[in-house]
């Protein structure tokens, strides 16, 4: 009898067994669920900015949950993170993976990876250092460009001439770099007369940006007639410390940032702020139209670039209740 009860219980094991490897199977092969599978490793929670693209990119999965099934990953700031996450993403057998990059290098052999086994790579609003054919497109800005514009707008605040400070984002990220180049470039290029006295990281992040910003006024003080930051957190942190200083920025210390966050509307519309270069993060539906094409074998742009503007302290109180992010 024991030896009869032992025998259905295996059975039934070895049933069960055959159950799970058949499920996990078919989760692994996206060919056999008519839903498009994305797996999209975010970098983390660093800004406003990027909660509102995570947010794009969660409420449009949401709203087609018939059509579409996301795996999110938050990666933390952590690029090992976002790597492990691209690994599991593969092992699920995905139909497009998702990502924007912490750092551009690195990359190569996770790529790689998700290219021999078939599955597209989408880079979302940073690049990353590795070669074209490892990923199907970057949909995004021209990170150059916002800098360079970023100092036409510095230098027309200051009459072409003045001193200023430089808040950087992330150590290695496209859209620190190519920011950075893109202002410091024009600067060199086109107004001479403007020094910029010291550049530094405060990694995207508004408590940085205000702790990097008070030190720069205890180094300089008055000697700063504008700061540029690659993004609006950052600077919102160093109003913060200019106010704090009893400096009065937009006036004693012209703002000129990137992003176009709700934030730094109500300080420009308060008179705190500038200029911010949009940089729009509201990529959802733009993403997942792309993995759609990507998953039916369609030939996509290598580059799909956002549409974007620059708004200034004169018409933020009236652009504000438009924004969406």
């Amino acid at each position: 009898m024991k030896k009869k009860l032992l025998s259905i219980v295996l059975c039934v094991a070895m049933v069960m067994s055959m159950a799970t490897g058949c499920s996990k199977a078919s989760t692994q092969t996206s060919g056999d669920n008519d839903k498009l599978v994305v797996g999209f490793a975010q970098i983390g929670q660093e800004s406003g900015w990027r909660d509102a693209e995570t947010a794009s990119i969660q409420f449009y999965a949401g709203q087609k949950i018939d059509s579409i099934e996301l795996k999110f990953a938050d990666a933390q700031q952590k690029q090992e993170n976002q790597i492990k996450a691209i690994k599991s993403f593969i092992e699920m057998g995905v139909d497009v993976i998702g990502l924007a990059p912490v750092v551009e290098t690195g990359w190569d052999a996770v790529f790689t990876e998700a290219k021999e086994a078939g599955i597209p790579i989408v880079l979302v609003d940073r690049m990353a250092d590795v070669d074209e054919k490892l990923y199907s497109t970057f949909i995004g800005s021209d990170f150059i460009l916002e800098g360079k514009n970023a100092a036409i707008e510095m230098a027309t605040l200051l009459g072409g001439k003045g001193k200023i400070v430089e808040l950087e984002g992330t150590v290695g990220a496209s859209a620190a770099n190519d920011r950075k180049k893109g202002f410091d470039d024009e600067m060199a290029a086109s107004y001479p007369d403007i020094q910029i006295l010291e550049s530094q990281t405060g990694d995207f992040t508004r408590a940085k940006g205000k702790e990097v910003m008070e030190s720069f006024l205890k180094t300089y003080g008055d000697q700063i007639n504008g700061v540029y930051a690659h993004n609006d957190d950052m600077m919102l942190g160093a109003i913060e410390a200019i106010k704090e200083a009893g400096l009065k920025p937009g006036v004693d210390v012209k703002a000129v940032s990137i992003d176009g966050v709700k934030g730094i509307f109500e300080a420009m519309a308060a008179g705190e702020a500038n200029v911010t270069v949009e940089c729009n993060p509201l990529l959802g539906p733009q993403f997942f139209e792309v993995c759609e094409k990507l998953k039916a074998g369609e030939t996509v742009d290598k580059w799909i670039k956002s549409d974007e503007g620059i708004y200034r302290q004169d018409t933020a109180a009236t652009d504000l209740p438009t924004r969406k992010y």
